[in-house]
């Protein structure tokens, strides 16, 4: 993993951390022209998979951390994340797979980043 991939998933880390009090077990990240497209494994606190054991549940764990995720990145860039791929983030389409605790983030930034 290229330490640019590894600072990258470090500020994803980070901020889903502080954001849910637990950060993802494992990222794997590429870069692919501007985006980066991020798949994060491990995600879920055990709270939220006690809730996540009904499909009313499921759907509440599913759009807290999906609409959570968006809002905080349309409010702000994480800390260093810009100065890092040496762009300005302009999307970030984010989706997760509650009962296999799944999610991917795709970044897309407003010029090529590799």
């Amino acid at each position: 993993m290229s330490k640019k991939v590894h600072e990258f998933n470090d500020i994803i880390r980070k901020l889903r951390k502080d954001l849910f009090g637990k950060g993802p077990e494992r990222i794997h990240t590429v870069f692919v022209e501007n985006m980066a497209v991020s798949t994060l494994y491990g995600n879920l606190t055990p709270t939220e998979k006690f809730i996540a054991g009904t499909p009313d549940g499921r759907d509440a764990v599913h759009n807290a951390r999906t609409k959570m995720i968006q809002e905080v990145y349309a409010q702000k860039t994480p800390e260093g994340m810009e100065e890092l791929m040496g762009a300005k983030l302009v999307h970030l389409f984010s989706d997760m797979k509650v009962e296999e605790d799944v999610a991917v983030s795709v970044f897309i930034f407003e010029k090529n980043i590799i």
